[in-house]
């Protein structure tokens, strides 16, 4: 089980592969002048100040994203020109939920109720074209399974949508779980990208976070396999870089 309230993990090695992964989503959808859908499932506070006493208590952004120079990695102008335009003079005061870096826009709507089910509710969007991004808690054993049925739901009623899958890993024994049962689902183009900073462990607490993408753009996997290593290396803790770059169902 994993208890996680995001205010006291902002900005960590998990966000950093969260939202690089997602800010790659989003710009290829925006390449087309056609409209898209986006869906948050589990969206939480759009801004989260890393001078807070939860952000400070355990000051995970300093091993994430506040070691990340922006002239060190000029793939990632995207992802640095979103955090940039939220901190003023350069200095890193705040860092953007997945919220803030879809944007402001006055269409969005919000509510308060399951995110699952509102998912299928949701689909087939209008739009015909569209990425959900799945980012719970896993605070309860069972939501594991959860996602990959809802997943699975999901697919159906909108094969040709983008799904970013978000997950932790606390138990290696449960994602392993996870991917097979995705595997074994009959979906095609299944991709994975994890980055760890330390080796699995029984220990309590996160040692690695995921993303699994389906349908993902065609530039995404190319694009992972070479940011993967450097990112282990920069932000992980023990000597060999830890990270996945894997596809885990082809065409």
């Amino acid at each position: 089980m994993l208890s996680y309230r995001h205010s006291f993990h902002a900005g960590n090695y998990a966000d950093v592969l969260k939202h690089i992964v997602q800010v790659e989503i989003l710009s290829h959808l925006v390449i087309k002048d056609k409209p898209f859908t986006y869906i948050d499932t589990h969206s939480g506070a759009g801004l989260y100040s890393l001078s807070s006493e939860q952000a400070t208590k355990t000051a995970e952004f300093s091993e994430g994203i506040g070691k990340l120079n922006k002239s060190d990695w000029p793939e990632l102008e995207s992802y640095f020109k979103i955090i940039n335009s939220l901190n003023a003079d350069g200095e890193l005061a705040v860092y953007p939920g997945s919220p803030r870096i879809f944007g402001k826009d006055k269409r969005f709507i919000v509510k308060a109720e399951d995110g699952y089910e509102q998912l299928i509710a949701l689909l087939p969007p209008m739009s015909k074209r569209g990425f959900v991004l799945i980012d719970p808690s896993y605070e309860i054993k069972s939501e594991y399974d959860r996602v990959v049925e809802t997943l699975i739901k999901a697919h159906r009623r909108f094969t040709t949508g983008t799904y970013a899958l978000w997950y932790p890993v606390v138990d290696r024994s449960r994602i392993n779980r996870l991917e097979k049962k995705l595997i074994e689902s009959g979906i095609k183009r299944i991709q994975l990208f994890e980055l760890g900073q330390q080796k699995d462990t029984i220990e309590r607490g996160m040692t690695s976070a995921g993303m699994i993408v389906i349908n993902p753009p065609w530039t995404l996997f190319g694009k992972m396999k070479e940011l993967l290593p450097r990112l282990a290396t920069v932000l992980g803790r023990d000597d060999v870089p830890i990270f996945r770059c894997e596809e885990l169902v082809g065409e």
